[in-house]
């Protein structure tokens, strides 16, 4: 597939169980919508609860030999994924393109990203560890190994449909689990095409099923109460996250949780001016702000905020707002009306409250979910911008005086998933690193994330890491046995 034209025609639309395509048992579908014009582009199966004891009946069944696999094996099944995965990059950049409206250059970058994180959880499979000591009475030994936690359910977001997921199967399958996956209503359509990857790559039956659905909570909810459900790892919102936190309760679930963020962007009076601008363009634009990570609140030290602001104003307002697909934009649609709404929303409050609006600021005519690229500065402290995630192409510029006040401008939020700063002195960066209640720090840097490295937060941004040695870690369990 070289077009988007017909590209949906290959992708699977059933449920994936068992390893192949299934209808929904009610017959019932969704619809996929292109954000760029609200066209419907697919309808694919809507999975009901009783798909859902399905899936987890096949997860239990396959649940113990997976996990006796050899390890070597299930590296080589997650190393073939990756490349057959590579191999449909360009497949995969238009269908995301297509259900999520981000530029093909952006959605190419997130099959790199997502693909990287089979390679890296290939490699992880087969280094799994534990200990062996003497105990210190001098009585016995102390023996320390790891088990797969068991059947995981893992929700995944529609800013990143293939990313969100990879960052949760890999780990799982290298671990030894069986999961089920409910991609976003939004976008199932890249994770369907993944189920047919895992197929390809030799991956057994039952091990993975992928479950699109318009009544998320009726889906999740009797897996979550089901005994035999032993992991739920969630990504998205915090109200959602939290919710989900009580319902796994009962059963005592394993749960990892990567919520909302409300990242600051810190510009010191020492930094480059012209290299903190750029990251703050990758920062705040990547996925035209639809990410949890995206830089919410830029605080620029009094001293250089006038170029700072100046530049980063002519940058973005040079920015093609358009179609994903078209090689002539910049950026492209939000991913709904509710979303767009919210996003005007949070910037009208902020100018009835007395912000000023640099570039931008309006959401334009004609089809789809599109918001203007904006900038405001002069923005007060009770403008609700600076306490909720704006997950839009909103750059809401803010002042401080001296370095203890912008940390504790940074630190003023319930969230601590993502913060970034810019500095030329090394001693600051390492005190302000230090100083930052946040889960990851960019310094000097607008892109943070890896494959090789820890994600996740603290605070109401979550909890669990994804990536890095510290990911897999979260799908094991820890046995010790006195010898």
């Amino acid at each position: 597939m070289t077009t988007t034209a017909g590209i949906v025609d290959v992708v699977p639309t059933d449920l994936w169980l068992g390893g192949r395509q299934v209808p929904a048992s009610s017959g019932a579908t969704l619809p996929v919508r292109d954000p760029a014009t609200a066209a419907v582009i697919a309808h694919v199966a809507d999975a009901d609860p009783s798909d859902g004891l399905r899936a987890l009946e096949l997860a239990s069944a396959a649940q113990k030999e997976w996990a006796a696999t050899a390890p070597r094996v299930r590296a080589e099944i997650l190393r073939k994924a990756f490349e057959l995965l590579e191999q449909r990059s360009e497949d995969f950049a238009r269908i995301m393109t297509l259900e999520m409206g981000k530029t093909l250059p952006e959605s190419r970058g997130e099959v790199a990203y997502g693909a990287e994180f089979l390679r890296w959880f290939s490699e992880e499979a087969v280094r799994i560890s534990g200990r062996y000591a003497g105990a210190p009475a001098g009585n016995g030994r102390i023996l320390v190994t790891k088990t797969p936690v068991g059947p995981v359910l893992a929700v995944t977001p529609w800013n990143f449909p293939l990313a969100m997921g990879t960052r949760k199967i890999g780990p799982a399958l290298a671990a030894g689990c069986t999961i089920i996956v409910k991609p976003a209503e939004e976008t199932p359509l890249t994770m369907l095409l993944l189920g047919q990857v895992f197929a390809d790559a030799g991956l057994p039956a039952g091990v993975l099923s992928i479950l699109p659905t318009s009544n998320a909570q009726a889906l999740t909810g009797p897996l979550i109460d089901d005994p035999r459900l032993r992991k739920l790892t969630f990504t998205g919102s915090t109200a959602v996250g939290k919710l989900l936190v009580r319902n796994s309760a009962d059963q005592l679930l394993r749960t990892s949780m990567e919520l909302g963020g409300n990242a600051p962007f810190l510009v010191f009076d020492d930094a480059d001016v012209d290299a903190a601008v750029d990251g703050a363009m990758a920062a705040k634009m990547r996925n035209g702000g639809q990410a949890c990570t995206a830089a919410n609140r830029f605080h620029v030290a009094t001293s250089v905020i006038d170029e700072f602001t100046d530049k980063l104003t002519a940058r973005i307002a040079a920015l093609r707002l358009g179609r994903g697909s078209d090689p002539d934009s910049d950026i492209g649609p939000l991913i709904n009306e509710a979303q767009r709404d919210t996003v005007a929303d949070l910037v009208r409050d902020a100018v009835e409250r007395g912000a000023r609006v640099r570039t931008g600021g309006h959401a334009p005519d004609g089809p789809g979910y599109f918001y203007a690229p904006t900038v405001i500065d002069r923005v007060p402290r009770g403008a609700r911008l600076l306490r909720e995630e704006i997950f839009g192409p909103v750059a809401a510029v803010i002042g401080f005086d001296t370095e203890q006040d912008g940390i504790a401008a940074a630190n003023d939020t319930e969230y601590g998933l993502a913060a970034y700063f810019y500095t030329r002195d090394v001693d600051r960066a390492l005190r302000v690193a230090d100083a930052l209640d946040s889960g990851m720090v960019g310094v000097n840097r607008g892109i943070i994330s890896d494959a090789a490295a820890p994600f996740g937060g603290v605070k109401q941004s979550g909890f669990g890491r994804e990536g890095g040695i510290e990911g897999i870690e979260e799908y094991l369990e820890t046995k010790y046995v006195a010898l």
